[in-house]
């Protein structure tokens, strides 16, 4: 296969139609993940999608369906390394995930090193076009993304917070809080109750809920000091790693 049939085959309509739709579904994969508050968002889940449909189409057009047979080395499949490189990859970019406190942080790094490996595999077999196409694609998907983040998606997920809520009450106020919590606060996650195994008078009422506030905990607080029969309430960031 020479250059002008690699960089013909690249430029084909269902090869751009493809590179498109990981693009646009990552898009919307990530933009899941980003109003839902997760840390793998917009960027990330792009450059996923984006760098598995490189794998994907370099495994199909980049290798022939032939074996290499010498006297010296026998019988060689041309593919093998490259297979090697997508998974020795994943060790690599799992290296540059850092956790600091509730923070995940290094990401979308991971998922930058993931598609430059996808696109040297493409130079390295030859698909300059491919290649060429995909960093463009990847830096426009960096900065682009970057710059909607900032200005969209700020007021709407980056200021929401989760929150898991600690609350101990007397029995006969539980359902009156739980009803409460329940029609007040619409962006709820989850919520339990359960008798106090210590003193038989005492309820506990455990709540995870979304909200969207500059100062989330201290707005909590100041809300629940109003409630009737509340004994007691913690608050803290939920972390949760999915």
């Amino acid at each position: 296969m020479d250059l002008t049939t690699v960089i013909g085959n690249v430029f084909d309509i269902n090869i751009l139609i493809r590179i498109v739709m990981a693009i646009v579904l990552g898009f919307f994969i990530g933009l899941e993940r980003e109003m839902t508050n997760k840390y793998a968002g917009l960027r990330t889940n792009i450059l996923v999608c984006l760098g598995a449909c490189i794998f994907t189409i370099i495994s199909i057009y980049g290798f022939p369906a032939i074996h290499v047979t010498t006297s010296d080395f026998g019988t060689r499949d041309t593919a093998r390394v490259a297979a090697q490189v997508v998974t020795g990859i994943g060790f690599v970019g799992g290296g540059a995930v850092l956790r600091h406190g509730a923070t995940i942080l290094g990401l979308t790094t991971a998922a930058t090193l993931w598609i430059a490996a996808s696109i040297g595999m493409a130079c390295g077999a030859g698909m300059y076009g491919l290649a060429t196409v995909s960093t463009f694609l990847a830096l426009t998907v960096l900065v682009s993304v970057r710059f909607f983040e900032k200005t969209i998606l700020v007021n709407s997920t980056k200021n929401t917070k989760r929150l898991k809520i600690n609350i101990t009450c007397l029995n006969e106020n539980s359902n009156d809080i739980y009803d409460h919590i329940v029609d007040r606060y619409v962006h709820l996650r989850e919520i339990s109750k359960k008798l106090s195994k210590s003193d038989e008078t005492i309820t506990k009422i455990s709540v995870i809920l979304d909200i969207s506030d500059k100062k989330p905990i201290q707005t909590l607080y100041k809300e629940f000091q109003n409630i009737k029969g509340l004994e007691s309430v913690s608050i803290q960031e939920f972390n949760e790693m999915v």
